[in-house]
């Protein structure tokens, strides 16, 4: 059986988002971007300031969500933090019609 598990977007000082999951509580996990213990893209945008969180039955199912939320526009992104379903059909990206 496996864990479950958390998706959660960060908002960093410079106003960029964050996406990531984890199998740890979101605050403790802030707390770790707080202090660095991951380096890369947080450790250079601190403080960072979790704005969403959501939690899945199985971890897997949470990374997923993760890869998904990540390939999203900041629109969307900022519809999924304020909870706003009926607005992210709308703000899906559209490819481009062939002619």
């Amino acid at each position: 059986m496996s864990k479950g598990g958390w998706v959660y977007i960060l908002r960093c000082a410079d106003g960029s988002y964050y996406v990531g999951s984890t199998s740890d509580d979101p605050d403790v996990r802030t707390g770790q971007h707080n202090t660095g213990a991951f380096g890369g893209y947080t450790s250079l945008r601190q403080p960072v300031t979790l704005v969403f969180q959501e939690d899945f039955p199985d971890i897997r199912d949470a990374h997923d969500f993760e890869r998904q939320i990540k390939r999203w526009s900041r629109a969307k992104k900022e519809a999924l933090i304020r909870r706003d379903w009926g607005a992210l059909p709308g703000l899906a990206r559209r490819k481009p019609r062939r002619p």
